[in-house]
């Protein structure tokens, strides 16, 4: 493509124009609604390569073979590539971790729809889940060599149904329920199509199962959703806390960015002595002022957490990871009132409030007051007792009754 300088700086200038005629602000969100109509994330052509949609129809996937007992598995798991602030990924790699110090042989497949470099993506993923032993294979590939092989995601399962043909257990990990995560429309009912597969649907927590078989029709059996308690606690039951804390995901609308802005701008005027700390993306212009902090490791944010006594955690699907964590170490969280959120988080130190900007800015506010935060920070940080671990083993044992269990005949079956 040739490059035409006076076509550019045209360009520029009637740029330029636009912005002193109708604002920055003002064109800034023209020019970002013009990037979301070509690249959004309901066009299928971002979540899948052409050719990559299987037919719930037209599937004929061989049954796994069930293994003398003892007999060494190998263990497939088919996911996107991600970096280290990916909270779903670092989810999966738990599960992973404990199936491989179970003694399995694991193996993660990668499919990028974006044509990445393997190796590159693979150096990536290294530095990102260090000390996670498994081999890496690219999914544009056959998916072959394995005892079994987990899904993770509704396009996995799509590349799992269509390249995972050969005799294989089929297992797939529901961390949400993904078709929310589109309006009602292709996507949406593309994803809900491989609840269909046949593959052993994994709930992660009641409130997924729950959306499978109300939504889906689909079966499931459920892992205790679970919380990292090693890395977030309390370190220091006698430090002062002030000042609230959110985790801004702009672009993720399950997380209610915006109540949540709206919500501490309310908070912000009830309180205006409390600070507001924000981590995740960088924000600005708020109309009130906040601390941001972006990307923080687990060491980082368990000391934040430590030192402020309250916080959103949002979420309009499955619970958030942060509620939890948010307890483990003594900061009580103020979570929209929601069956799905509710279902995940059942603990009575959470603040439940509709959700309204209005209604959580307020709750938030109630929080800040209690009388004696240090005691109710150690009584929050007590009720955690679940750990990844119990999930762990309740997948590893789900996982051995079926590479090991009684043939059925069918590739999937979900065990009773």
């Amino acid at each position: 493509m040739r490059l035409d300088p006076a076509g550019h700086a045209a360009s520029a200038l009637a740029t330029i124009r636009k912005v002193r005629r109708r604002g920055a602000r003002s064109v800034a969100a023209t020019m970002g609604q013009r990037v979301h109509d070509r690249y959004r994330s309901d066009d299928l052509a971002v979540h899948l390569l052409e050719g990559d949609l299987a037919d719930p129809g037209q599937l004929r996937l061989t049954p796994g073979v069930v293994l003398p007992e003892g007999a060494a598995a190998t263990v497939g798991w088919v996911c996107t590539p991600a970096g280290p602030a990916s909270g779903g990924h670092t989810t999966l790699f738990r599960m992973v971790r404990g199936v491989r110090e179970r003694g399995h042989r694991c193996v993660v497949f990668l499919y990028d729809v974006y044509g990445g470099d393997f190796d590159r993506n693979v150096a990536r993923m290294r530095a990102g889940w260090p000390g996670l032993d498994v081999e890496y294979r690219d999914a544009t590939g056959p998916i072959d060599g394995v005892d079994a092989c987990v899904a993770s995601s509704w396009e996995s399962a799509q590349i799992l149904a269509l390249r995972g043909t050969s005799a294989m257990h089929r297992l797939y990990f529901v961390q949400d329920y993904e078709p929310f995560f589109f309006p009602r429309g292709s996507l949406h009912s593309l994803a809900e199509d491989t609840y269909r597969f046949g593959f052993v649907n994994v709930a992660l927590g009641a409130a997924v199962a729950d959306m499978l078989a109300i939504q889906a029709g689909a079966a499931s059996v459920v892992v205790p959703f679970g919380c990292d308690t090693e890395a977030y606690r309390i370190d220091n039951p006698a430090q002062e806390r002030s000042g609230v804390v959110f985790f801004a995901r702009r672009h993720v609308p399950r997380r209610g960015y915006d109540i949540g802005v709206r919500a501490l701008a309310e908070f912000h005027r009830i309180r205006p002595d409390q600070e507001i700390q924000v981590y995740g993306d960088h924000v600005s212009d708020l109309g009130f002022p906040v601390t941001n902090h972006g990307r923080l490791s687990a060491v980082e944010l368990n000391a934040l957490y430590n030192r402020t006594i309250g916080g959103l955690a949002l979420s309009f699907t499955n619970v958030t990871l942060v509620g939890g964590e948010m307890l483990a170490a003594g900061n009580i969280p103020v979570a929209n009132r929601s069956p799905y959120a509710h279902g995940g988080l059942d603990n009575d130190h959470v603040v439940w409030a509709d959700p309204t900007p209005r209604a959580l800015g307020q709750a938030l506010a109630e929080v800040v007051a209690h009388p004696d935060l240090q005691a109710r920070a150690a009584t929050a940080s007590r009720s955690v007792t679940g750990s990844w671990s119990d999930t762990q083993d309740r997948l590893v044992e789900l996982l051995d009754g079926v590479l090991y269990g009684p043939a059925d005949g069918t590739a999937g079956a979900a065990p009773a």
